[in-house]
This record gives structure tokens, C-alpha cells and sequence, in this order.
């Protein structure tokens, strides 16, 4: 059954009226009218299983009729701290690490980073990636989307996570002696992740040192070298498989 979002739904004498552009996707994408029926989901997670009473040219009502279970979150709390990157770049990296069920992504600004934004030019990127999220919890079925965070420069950035309990990793090509894996072994599982990934130009010496101070762990990919968004998936997937929901056993939070 086809799964649609909404910010809340208002059950008001079982009827919730769809606006904006979840409308028009039902409307002239799925061009679907009264009497069809999908899945209404929010950010609170709610879902309701519906059946369309009319529709106009924005908006569509819908008869709530019954509300169903959402399916259980990931037993990790992942927060992804990522340096910022192009547009197209981003935008992938937030859809497929949202799929793999990262709790909240953090971008952030460090010394190598090539793309800067402004206030205003943050927030009409930050709209975009909560849609992406959003379509991407329909996408895999997830109970609430992927939150997106504040843009922070790396300083300010690692000084907010210095005081927070959890297993905290840095991906830097300079690391010779620990992987991922060998560092997941010798850690043993955790309930809350915090995973930085850079930009291209990886970090300076001086930045390692601040995550070092804040109790990051380095940790390398292997020889092979990943653009940032490739590296960043790999860290929530890798994760996920060890310690997460990658299986078919129900887990919970």
C-alpha cells in the first residue's frame, strides 16, 4: 500500500484533509481519486490506514479508517555529523543514510570545507533535506524521519558533543593502525552512535586533535579511497549491521 506523509494528522470526526505537496503527488503523479486507499503517516509517527472522500485541485480529504502500528525503531540512536558537500553529493548522502535509519544528520563547516552558506541560503537547503527525509522514510518504511540539524562550524560542532555519553568515531584517512571493524570489536555494542565524516579534503591535523580532546575515536575505511558520501553511508551501514536493525530480529528501543 502506497504511504503518504503530513506534519501531524488531525483526526477531527475522522476526516484529515492533504495540502501542499503530498496533494499534488497523490493527485497528478499517482493520479488517484475517491475511493482509493494508502498509508497517512507524521513526524510523530502516527499512521492511519485511509481511504480518499474527495479531492479538489490542492487538496484531497481522507477518511481515517483505522490506525495501524508503526514499525519499530532502530535500537540505535545515530547521530550523523557531516561535513558539508555539493549539492547532488548531499542530497544523496542524506536520502540513502535516512534509508539506513540514522536518527538525526549535523552538518557542519570545517577548514576544508568548499561549500559555504549563509543564514538564508542554510535554511532553503535545510527545507530541502527535511523533504528528502522525509520521502525517504516513506521510501523505507521508517516510523519518523531522519531529523536535520543546525549548520555549525567543526569547533562549535565537537564543543556541543564533548559532554554526551556514547560511542563517538572520526573516519580520517590518517589513521594506520584501527579500522572500523577492529574498533567495533573492541568497543562492544552501544545504544547511542556519534559519527563524524569530513569533507574531500579530509581534516587538518588541528581538527583531529579537537575530536581527539572531545573522545573520538579515528578510525579508517581501509586502503580504498571513498568520497565523503560513500564513507558516510558505509559508516551507518557497517553500524547498523553490528549493532543495529540490518537483520530480521525485532528489536527495541
Amino acid at each position: 500500500m502506497k504511504r503518504f506523509y503530513v506534519e501531524n494528522i488531525c483526526p477531527q470526526n475522522g476526516i484529515h484533509t492533504i495540502t501542499g505537496s503530498e496533494a499534488g503527488h497523490i493527485l497528478r503523479v499517482m493520479r488517484m481519486g475517491p475511493g482509493d486507499r494508502f498509508i497517512l503517516m507524521d513526524r510523530t509517527g502516527a499512521r492511519y490506514e485511509v481511504a480518499i472522500e474527495s479531492c479538489h485541485r490542492k487538496e484531497v480529504r481522507v477518511v481515517l479508517e483505522k490506525s495501524i502500528p508503526s514499525p519499530p525503531a532502530s535500537p540505535l540512536d545515530i547521530t550523523l555529523c557531516q561535513a558539508l558537500l555539493k549539492s547532488r553529493p548531499m542530497d544523496y548522502l542524506i536520502q540513502k543514510t535516512s534509508e539506513l535509519g540514522v536518527h538525526r544528520i549535523m552538518p557542519f563547516i570545517s577548514d576544508r570545507t568548499a561549500i559555504r552558506l549563509d543564514q538564508s541560503g542554510f535554511d532553503a537547503k535545510s527545507r530541502h533535506w527535511r523533504e528528502i527525509a522525509r520521502n525517504a522514510a516513506k521510501q523505507s518504511d521508517r516510523s519518523v524521519p531522519a531529523e536535520i540539524g543546525r549548520l555549525f562550524p567543526f569547533r562549535d560542532l565537537i564543543a556541543r558533543l564533548k559532554g554526551q555519553e556514547a560511542f563517538k568515531v572520526i573516519l580520517w584517512e590518517g589513521e594506520k593502525t584501527r579500522d572500523l571493524k577492529g574498533l567495533l570489536s573492541e568497543t562492544g555494542p552501544a545504544k547511542k552512535v556519534l559519527g563524524i565524516v569530513g569533507p574531500e579534503g579530509g581534516f587538518t591535523s588541528h581538527e583531529i586533535d579537537l575530536a581527539l580532546d572531545a573522545g573520538f575515536s579515528p578510525a579508517s575505511l581501509g586502503h580504498r579511497i571513498l568520497r565523503a558520501e560513500t564513507a558516510a553511508q558505509t559508516l551507518v551501514a557497517v553500524i547498523q549491521y553490528e549493532w543495529g536493525d540490518l537483520s530480521l530480529k525485532v528489536t527495541s528501543e
